[in-house]
Formats: structure tokens, sequence, C-alpha cells
């Protein structure tokens, strides 16, 4: 296997276009060694980014992640999350070194705020800002964060936003009708958050059929291609355990055919109207 391809964020950042998701991989202690593996591995494949939040394990996600990348923190591009009612222009501040405390270092590659609150964005993009200026976060951006909220956030001098994070996969493609390519027309990426649906996908057979015409292939690299294969998206699964990286990490080189998309498309139709956005 080659070189995992980058997707480059506004600010001219190169980042892998398929990195690793963290959301529970701190709930089962007994299962504590096998994601730090995990992790470690999937630095060793070049999957460097690291998606976590404060929310992931009540902060033990993170914990684990310093732990887990200790002495190899300039080979990782980290990311975490704000909890909404974290995000305001003291406290988000305040919320970032916690995060920072708990992943052993001294500034977050990307910080975003998990999903919409109660707090002005304005007082939240002031907040941000403040810890770009500081060098405690290298670039923010937002999660579920629908079109309206994404046009909001412009208005309200958001224009550094770098990516927004939300749910998509074959089975939640409402964010094809308009917010992706409203997106894709700003170079704002889309990073997708479950896109093997939390390993359902993994075992439909439509995926399991189109993978079986590809050597080698499994219905998650299926869903993984699918969610990569027009660009201007960053996907990343969650990861448990070294043998999640060896089997997710030949996706970025499957290519699907027409007749693949095809059968896709039947299976799981894109949609023909505006949706709300999903979010799990």
């Amino acid at each position: 296997m080659g070189t995992v391809p980058t997707i480059r964020l506004p600010d001219g950042t190169a980042v892998p276009v398929l990195g690793q998701g963290t959301w529970t991989i701190a709930d089962r202690p007994a299962r504590r060694a096998s994601a730090m593996a995990a992790l470690r591995a999937g630095l060793d494949a070049g999957l460097t980014l690291i998606d976590t939040a404060e929310m992931y394990g009540d902060g033990a996600a993170e914990e684990l992640i310093g732990e887990a990348i200790a002495g190899r923190r300039d080979e990782a591009y980290l990311a975490s999350k704000v909890y909404p009612h974290n995000a305001g222009r003291r406290s988000a501040i305040e919320a970032c070194e916690r995060s920072l405390r708990r992943l052993g270092t001294d500034r977050l590659d990307l910080y975003l705020l998990h999903w919409r609150g109660s707090i002005p964005l304005a007082e939240t993009v002031a907040a941000f800002e403040r810890l770009r200026e500081t060098g405690k976060i290298r670039a923010w951006g937002v999660s579920n964060f629908d079109r309206d909220d994404m046009e909001e956030l412009l208005d309200e001098g958001g224009a550094a936003v770098a990516v927004n994070q939300v749910l998509y996969n074959c089975l939640r493609r409402g964010i094809e009708f308009d917010l992706l390519p409203w997106q894709a027309q700003r170079g704002i990426p889309v990073m997708a958050y479950s896109p093997v649906e939390q390993g359902r996908l993994t075992r439909d057979p439509v995926l399991a059929a189109i993978a079986a015409r590809h050597p080698g292939a499994t219905a998650a690299q299926v869903a993984l291609a699918f969610t990569l294969r027009r660009g201007g998206v960053i996907a990343i699964p969650q990861m448990a355990s070294p043998e999640h990286i060896s089997e997710n990490r030949p996706a970025v080189d499957l290519t699907l055919t027409d007749q693949d998309m095809a059968e896709i498309d039947r299976a799981f139709p894109p949609p023909a109207r505006k949706r709300s956005l999903e979010m799990i």
C-alpha cells in the first residue's frame, strides 16, 4: 500500500482522507490495550488523524489517546470537540486546556464545536480565534451543522472554519442534496462520522456483493470508498483494534465502478429533496 491520500483544509494544511474515530474506545476497560494498539497501528499505517471529544467517556478517550501517542505526538493530527455548554468566550478556553492536559500535549491541530447550543456563535468564534492566536489550537471547525447553520456561522465572523463534521454514509445521504455541494463550493471539507453506520454496513448484503467483485475487498471497505468517492470528504470510522486498521486502510485505494455506484443508488437512493440533518 502506498501513502494515504490527503485533503487540503482551507488554510492549506494536508490531512489524511481516512482517520481514526474514538467515540467509545474508552468505554470498556478490558479493551483498553487493544484500543491503544489500534491507535499506534493507525499512526504506523498513515492514519494520523485522530478524532476525539471531551464528551467521549467524559474525557477518558482523550486520556487513552494521550497515553497511546506519548512520544509520537508530532506524528498525529489531533482533533477534539467542545460541548456546546462549554463553548463560551471563557469556558471554551478552559475546556480546551482540560482537553490538552488529558491528551498530554500543548496544542490541538483542530478544535470543533460538537453541536449548536444556546451560546451565540460569535462568542464561540471569538474564543476559538483566541485559542488559535495563543497557539493552543491550529485550526477550528464545527460539527453537526446544517447548511443554514453554516451560513449563519459565516455571517457571524466564522470565515476561518476548517471543517464541518457530520453523519454521512450510504444510509445517511441527506447532505448530498445541499450541504455537501455548498461546502465543496467553498472549499470546506466534510468530516464524515459513522461512515460504516456503527458497524451496520459491514453486514450489508449489497455492499458485500460489490466487495466480492473487488479482490480482497470487504463491505466495510466499500462503505468507506463510497464516502470518500467524490473528494472533499474525510472519513473517521472508529477503529478499536489493530484488525480494524488492517481492514479499513485499503479503502482509500478502492475505486468503485459505475456498476457499483448504480447498485448502491438502488439500495440507498440519493436524496431528491432537502432533509433535516441527521445525528447519532
